[in-house]
């Protein structure tokens, strides 16, 4: 299978192009290598390589001649500084999707993968032993400047158990990452209706490993944490360290576009399929810093209570979907992971784009 990678030659793409090629497909890069988010030209993936904007529409084109297959993992990443950065993340994520399958469409490819997330959740799955399964609201500034960062109930304001999402919950973006990540899964889904495509969404969780770019305003919290080490520097914990997320390797991760890939064409045409995309080994972000400082030799983390707005409190999601249909199993644990990330390089950057 020919498969068109967007985004091939960064993080997470480097790695889905050489699973590819290790599975026997032909993978074919396209990536702009925009100095955003690659301010030294990285080593390029072993694959046919076009230099250009998923955005750029002749260049598309010229790049989906031949291609039996897309995976679409361009895209600008995080949660951003502020609301400032608004248009360039709706300009790429958004904006870059409709040019792409708009020449999809003309071009006749109807396979995609699309880099989903688990931010498109909101705040995870939470019940109260009263109310049952409750959705509470956003967290309020003057909570968490007091330290109290547990939704409660919005019903009677008791303490919540958090717990994991489906695919079928109900979708609630908090910032504008997570609604330009929604967004790229309707049009997704709307091209698909109309063109009779076959599509699946990979809502990743917290991916980190080998190759992760260095901190910035838009990295992720492993990236943050193993730079300070880098640095001689305690990893900085906000909250009390006790948020719930789903570690997952890129490898990992590599592995499900493969697999995905692999179903795509005998899924159902004209509709888009999720699948959550985790280890399904919860923890708390401050045993992520403890086993990553740990594996590293120090210094220990530090908890300091600060918070960003836009986080959520825990976001934990159901993988078995993604296992009970398509077979896809992880293979690296936790300790094993942070143990590897922790001694891997990573690569330099100066910006967002994945």
């Amino acid at each position: 299978m020919r498969v068109l990678v967007t985004g091939g030659a960064g993080f997470i793409g480097s790695h889905i192009v050489t699973v590819l090629k290790d599975r026997g497909h032909e993978p074919v890069v396209l990536d702009a290598l925009l100095p955003a988010a690659h301010p030294d030209v990285p080593a390029l993936p072993d694959a046919e390589f076009v230099r250009a904007d998923v955005r750029d529409a002749d260049a598309v084109r010229a790049a989906l001649r031949g291609v039996d297959a897309v995976c679409h993992q361009a895209a600008m990443v995080g949660l951003g500084k502020d609301f400032a950065d608004a248009p360039a993340y709706v300009g790429c994520n958004d904006l870059g999707t409709a040019v792409l399958l708009a020449e999809m469409a003309a071009a006749d490819v109807r396979d995609i993968a699309l880099a989903g997330s688990m931010v498109v959740y909101g705040e995870g799955r939470y019940t109260c032993g009263r109310h049952g399964t409750v959705r509470p609201g956003a967290r309020r500034v003057e909570d968490l400047t007091a330290g109290r960062f547990e939704p409660c109930c919005p019903d009677c304001g008791a303490q919540l158990a958090p717990g994991l999402v489906g695919e079928d919950a109900p979708t609630d973006p908090r910032n504008v990452y997570a609604t330009t990540k929604l967004a790229q899964e309707h049009l997704v889904a709307s091209w698909a209706r109309c063109v009779g495509g076959r599509a699946v969404s990979l809502r990743y969780h917290n991916v980190y490993g080998p190759g992760m770019p260095r901190d910035t305003p838009y990295a992720g919290v492993a990236s943050f944490f193993r730079s300070a080490l880098a640095r001689g520097e305690a990893p900085r914990v906000f909250e009390d360290g006790a948020q719930r997320r789903d570690f997952v390797h890129v490898r990992d991760v590599a592995s499900a576009n493969a697999v995905a890939l692999e179903a795509v064409g005998g899924a159902a045409a004209g509709a888009l399929t999720a699948y959550n995309t985790g280890s399904g080994e919860p923890h708390t972000v401050g045993e992520m810093a403890s086993a990553l400082a740990s594996a590293y030799g120090g210094p220990a983390p530090v908890v300091t209570g600060e918070f960003r707005l836009g986080d959520v409190r825990h976001i934990t999601a159901d993988s078995a979907r993604l296992r009970g249909e398509l077979g896809w199993r992880p293979e690296v644990g936790f300790e094993d992971g942070m143990a590897e990330f922790a001694r891997a390089g990573q690569r330099a950057s100066a910006g967002s784009f994945g």
